[in-house]
This record gives C-alpha cells, structure tokens and sequence, in this order.
C-alpha cells in the first residue's frame, strides 16, 4: 500500500528564501526581456545599413574588422 504524502504548507523558515527567489527570477526576467530588445534593435539596425565591428584580440593584438551588410525587405 502507498504511503501517504506528507508534503504540507512551506514553512516559516523557508518563506523568506522563495520570496527572494520569486525576486531574483523577475529580475532575470527583466533583463532578459532588455537583452532581447536590444537584439532586436541591432538586428533592425543591420537590415537598413552596414555595421563594421572592430574587435582587438586581448592575447596577440590582432585587429579584425566585421561587417555585417543586409537588405531590408521593400515595405507594402
């Protein structure tokens, strides 16, 4: 015969850690909502005019330039 659960209502110790919790997850929530935007604008931004990227290799110092070109699609 099964055992009966003894799962009951979240303690008063354990209250303040899901709380911060349920914090800390809204937090990742907001920024990830603000890295999404900001994607989303570079990503426009590259479909109406070139970006050139320069990036300098912290070991060796080597300089690479990356262009991104696109096209933007003719609105109807």
């Amino acid at each position: 015969m099964a055992k009966p659960d003894k799962t009951g209502p979240i303690e008063d110790e354990t209250a303040p850690d899901v709380a911060r919790l349920v914090s800390r997850l809204d937090m990742l929530d907001r920024r990830l909502d603000n890295v999404d935007s900001i994607v989303s604008a570079v990503a426009e931004r590259v479909m109406r005019q070139p970006v050139t990227l320069h990036v300098t290799c912290s070991r060796c110092g080597h300089k690479i330039e990356i262009t991104l070109i696109g096209t933007e699609k003719p609105s109807p």
